[in-house]
């Protein structure tokens, strides 16, 4: 899954636009590659694994 952490007005779920005060992009800000993330979702915790970051 590739997500792009952008503003509020810009995001986009089905095209992996999420804003910025989403959990999913408040777990993922400040990490680097190799660390994994839990997110807890309603449906239970999901796990990330961050393969690469891109600052654009």
């Amino acid at each position: 899954v590739r997500y792009r952490i952008v503003g509020e007005d810009e995001a986009n779920v089905k095209e992996g636009m999420i804003s910025v005060t989403s959990p999913i992009a408040r777990a993922l800000i400040g990490k680097t590659e190799g660390d994994v993330v839990v997110v807890r979702a309603p449906g239970g915790d999901i796990e990330y694994e961050i393969d690469k970051v891109e600052h654009l």
